[in-house]
């Protein structure tokens, strides 16, 4: 089934290009644009370069345009939440499983 839905992108829409992460982006006659990703289908996984194009925000594809990298901007990951690499504050509840010294939760009385 994965093979024919491929074979249909490839053969009625037009390849624009693809990213660094191996998600190509196609458009189809009707002006429809849209992503193959590569792995996981995850819309967190498009980089900022391609999100405008694919949001019809902008009409060039970032496939020439030298997009400038600075020394402090960090590469693009997708969204982690759910994931083992979720990020995870270090006094939060998922950290202090095992703790022994904290403190057991009381329900707010109201005194009359």
């Amino acid at each position: 089934m994965q093979f024919l839905q491929q074979l249909s992108i490839k053969l009625f829409n037009k390849k624009i290009g693809c990213d660094e992460f191996g998600n190509c982006y196609f458009e189809a006659k009707n002006g429809k644009r849209f992503v193959a990703y590569k792995g996981i289908a995850e819309p967190s996984k498009i980089p900022a370069e391609w999100h405008g194009w694919i949001h019809h925000s902008t009409d060039t594809a970032p496939i020439n345009i030298n997009t400038r990298k600075h020394s402090w901007q960090k590469i693009h990951l997708p969204n982690l939440t759910g994931t083992k690499n979720a990020y995870s504050p270090k006094n939060s509840s998922k950290n202090r499983v095992g703790i022994q010294d904290a403190k057991p939760y009381e329900s707010w009385k109201p005194q009359n």
